[in-house]
């Protein structure tokens, strides 16, 4: 897995864990969230 995408990912799963922990996400609308926020994620690190 490429540097940048790793980031990705363990940034995406810390901000789900947290709005997990919450309660602003539920388990079953993961799939949709952590596409959401890994999508912010990823437009972040572009634009920086």
């Amino acid at each position: 897995m490429e540097k940048k995408e790793e980031l990705i990912v363990k940034a995406t799963k810390e901000i789900i864990v947290k709005f997990i922990e919450t309660g602003r996400v539920y388990p079953s609308s993961f799939e949709e969230n952590w596409r959401l926020v890994a999508r912010v994620v990823r437009e972040s690190l572009d634009e920086g």
